[in-house]
């Protein structure tokens, strides 16, 4: 929960992006060693959306971020790998039920926002810790709707047509149909800051934002007789890819505009070289330790603005 009384409240805002989250591991990395402890500890508010939203959950139930970058490692490629939709759905809910089990939102350990979209309504839910996050009906708010993290995070990441959309149902017995949170908020930090500021009413000034991006890399060339060939070709993929590119930018620059005077850091570097060429679908293991490596190594870009805001 947090305390408003005290000095600065620190938000840590995780973008999706799918197996790229192996570069937000990277510059989690660093963040943790610089810190010198969980970032549970550090963050007052943990935001994510799709890949953010596991790694953002995981951090805000106390593991380090070596434990989720192993687990990463294991069940990532697992995910990614299988060609349809019901497959990886399924691989997906196998990772959420293992890391997660049946764990709800009242166990995490400092504030957490999961972005999901509502299909049918088609506006965001955001699945979240504490009353304070609530922007009404704060009498009849309920941890994460009552639903587990595990069931919560499957849904910010149901990227269709990659995934299949998931199916929740809420403490107060509401069926809901959910997809990717990318589709509102593929970058979650504005939402974050609109929780500090008319949620829990603290000052901009008193706000330190730390924004985390996947990486943009080149298109990854692919070869008629594969799979991902033909469904790249699809527009429905193409439009989500681009939707959630720009959905990324737009969301940065609004940030910019509307609060202007909230201390931020963004990372989310750009590669142009050939062998850096992936899309979130990636499985290659040795490509993937390759983005971590980058990010990483983005980190040290920002390492005396990291200092300052951990401070």
């Amino acid at each position: 929960m947090a305390d408003v009384s005290c000095g600065k409240f620190r938000i840590l805002s995780l973008d999706g992006g799918g197996a790229k989250g192996f570069y937000t591991l990277g510059v989690l990395h660093e963040v943790e060693a610089q810190a010198g402890r969980r970032l549970y500890e550090v963050f007052d508010l943990i935001y994510g959306t799709s890949t953010g939203s596991i790694i953002g959950a995981m951090l805000a139930l106390g593991m380090s971020v070596e434990e989720i970058h192993r687990l990463y490692e294991e069940h990532v490629p697992k995910v990614m790998k299988p060609w349809l939709p019901g497959t990886k759905t399924a691989k997906l809910a196998a990772l959420a039920n293992t890391i997660f089990e049946d764990t709800k939102f009242e166990a995490v350990k400092t504030g957490v926002g999961v972005v999901a979209t509502n299909w049918l309504n088609e506006k965001p839910m955001i699945f979240k810790s504490d009353a304070g996050q609530a922007h009404g009906r704060v009498a009849t708010f309920v941890p994460g709707f009552g639903c587990t993290i595990a069931d919560a995070v499957q849904a910010s990441c149901s990227a269709y047509p990659f995934f299949k959309r998931k199916m929740v149902t809420t403490s107060s017995g509401d069926l809901i149909e959910l997809g990717d949170g990318g589709f509102c908020a593929n970058n979650p930090a504005l939402y974050a800051v609109a929780d500090a500021t008319r949620a829990f009413k603290i000052s901009e000034t008193n706000i330190a934002l730390l924004s985390i991006g996947v990486g943009v890399y080149p298109t990854p060339k692919s070869h008629f007789w594969n799979f991902g060939w033909w469904l790249g070709k699809l527009p429905s993929v193409k439009l989500l890819q681009k939707t959630l590119e720009i959905n990324t930018q737009s969301m940065a620059q609004l940030h910019a505009v509307l609060f202007g005077k909230i201390s931020s850091i963004r990372i989310n570097q750009t590669f142009s070289q050939p062998e850096m060429a992936t899309d979130l679908l990636e499985h290659d293991l040795v490509k993937l330790n390759k983005l971590r490596q980058r990010g990483r190594e983005s980190f040290a870009s920002f390492e005396h603005e990291i200092s300052e805001l951990l401070r």
